[in-house]
C-alpha cells in the first residue's frame, strides 16, 4: 500500500470562530485516514494549514502501515521535528492519527485493539468550561446563580463532573484580560473582591451540585505563582478535583511550589508537547493529572507513551480536547486503552450543533459516560457537508 495524495481541509468556521483543520491520507487500495491538526482555536489557523501541506508533501509514495518510522522520519529529519512546538508538533498529530486510521481500516480493527484492546470499557466525561454555559449558545456568565444553573443542565445529562474557569470571566462578562479591565488583574495579588467573586461562583455551583459532584478549576495560566497559590486555598474547602494550568505551563519549578502550598491535586499538558516536554514534570513529581493533547503533542503514537510513562509515577490522565469530531474519535480510542485513564473532556464548543454536524457520526455520551465506537480505525471521519463547505488543498 502508497500514500498517493493528501486533502487538506480548512474547515468552515464555527459560530464560535473555531477552525477545524483536517488532513485526509489517501492510499492506492482506496482507504483515507483522517487526522486533525489541533488548533482550531486560539490564534494559529493559518500555520495550521500550512503545516499540514508541508508533511503532506513528505507522505507522498511511503508505505502508510509504518506509523513509527514515519513519525520518526518527521521527527528526525525535517530539522523542525526535534524542535518541536506547537505547531510543528501539531502536523506531526494529524499525520500519525492519519495513519492509524488507515492501519485500523486496512486490517478492520478499531484503532484501540491495535493498541493492546480496552482496559476501560465505559469512560467517565465531564462537561468543560461551564464559565460559557452549557447550551448550543455560547455566553459570558457572571453571576453565580448562572454557575449554578450551568451546573444544573450538565448534570440534568447524566455528567458527575464538571469544570470550570472562576477567574476567566469579569463581572463586565468579557474575557477577563488587564487590558479590557483594569481592576481584574490575575497576576501579582489577587484582591479580596476578586477572591469572593471566583469563591462565590464554584460555592453555587457546589450547592447546586452537592457532595458528590466533581468540580475541577481551570485557571487557562491567567495567574502566576503567587495568584495561583491564593486562589487554591480560597478553593481548596470546596473539595476541589484537581487544578488546571494554574501558572505558565513551561515552568515546573512553579507547579512544584504551587504544589506544596495546597492538597489540590495539579494538572496541565495541553501546551505541553511529546515526552521531552512531560519528562521533568514527571521527575519532579509537579502534576498529578497530565493532559496532552493528542492532536498537538504528536499524535496516537506518542500520546500512548506519554500516558505509559506517567503511569510509571502514579499519575493519572486526562486527555484535553478542544478541537473537532475527529479530535475526540481519536482520544476515545487512547482512553479506552491506558490504565491511568481518569475522566475525559467534553468541551462546551464540542456540544454546539455545527461542530457536531462536522463528523460523519455524532460521536457524544450517554448519561455522561462514553463507549467507544467499534468501527475500523479511530471510528470518525469529515461529514460530506464539512468537505463540501471546506477549502480543500490536494497534494499528489
Amino acid at each position: 500500500m502508497k500514500i498517493t495524495s493528501v486533502d487538506v481541509f480548512e474547515c468552515k468556521p464555527t459560530k464560535m470562530n473555531d477552525r477545524v483543520v483536517v488532513m485526509r491520507v489517501n492510499t492506492d487500495e482506496g482507504i483515507s485516514g483522517y487526522g486533525e491538526v489541533g488548533l482550531a482555536y486560539g490564534k494559529a489557523h493559518y500555520a495550521a494549514v500550512g503545516i499540514a501541506r508541508d508533511y503532506g508533501e513528505i507522505l507522498i509514495g511511503r508505505d502508510p502501515m509504518q506509523v513509527e518510522a514515519t513519525w520518526e522520519h518527521i521527527f528526525r529529519s525535517t530539522f523542525w521535528g526535534m524542535g518541536g512546538g506547537t505547531v510543528i508538533n501539531a502536523g506531526m498529530s494529524a499525520v500519525d492519527t492519519a495513519l492509524w486510521d488507515i492501519r485500523g481500516k486496512a486490517l478492520n480493527k478499531p484503532v484501540y485493539e491495535l493498541l493492546g484492546g480496552k482496559t476501560n470499557p465505559e469512560l467517565r466525561a465531564y462537561a468543560s468550561q461551564l464559565q460559557f454555559d452549557w447550551a448550543d449558545e455560547h455566553r459570558c456568565l457572571t453571576e453565580p446563580e448562572q454557575y449554578a444553573e450551568a451546573t444544573r443542565k450538565a448534570m440534568a445529562e447524566g455528567y458527575t463532573a464538571i469544570k470550570v474557569d472562576p477567574i476567566g470571566v469579569t463581572m463586565e462578562a468579557k474575557w477577563a484580560r488587564e487590558a479590557m479591565n483594569p481592576n481584574w488583574r490575575m497576576r501579582g495579588v489577587l484582591n479580596d473582591k476578586m477572591l469572593k467573586i471566583c469563591y462565590d461562583r464554584v460555592a453555587a455551583m457546589r450547592e447546586a451540585g452537592g457532595p458528590d459532584l466533581d468540580i475541577i478549576i481551570e485557571v487557562h495560566s491567567y495567574t502566576d505563582t503567587n495568584t495561583a497559590i491564593q486562589l487554591a486555598q480560597v478553593l481548596e474547602p470546596l473539595n476541589i478535583y484537581y487544578l488546571e494550568e494554574p501558572v505558565h505551563p513551561l515552568n515546573v519549578e512553579s507547579f512544584v511550589e504551587i504544589r506544596k502550598k495546597t492538597n489540590i491535586p495539579l494538572a496541565t499538558g495541553e501546551r505541553t508537547y511529546t515526552r521531552w516536554g512531560f519528562r521533568e514534570f514527571l521527575e519532579k513529581r509537579a502534576l498529578q493529572v497530565i493532559q496532552p493533547d493528542l492532536c498537538i503533542t504528536g499524535g496516537i503514537s506518542e500520546t500512548k507513551k506519554i500516558c505509559d510513562m506517567a503511569n510509571i509515577y502514579d499519575c493519572g490522565v486526562q486527555l484535553h480536547v478542544c478541537g473537532g469530531p475527529i479530535s475526540t474519535a481519536a482520544a476515545l480510542q487512547v482512553e479506552a486503552v491506558i490504565p491511568n485513564f481518569l475522566i475525559h473532556e467534553v468541551h462546551e464548543g464540542a456540544i454546539k450543533k455545527d461542530m457536531r454536524a462536522m463528523g460523519k457520526y455524532d460521536i457524544m455520551p450517554v448519561s455522561g459516560e462514553y463507549i467507544v465506537p467499534d468501527r475500523p480505525g479511530i471510528g470518525q471521519e469529515l461529514s460530506e457537508k464539512a468537505m463540501a463547505e471546506a477549502t480543500v488543498y490536494t497534494i499528489k
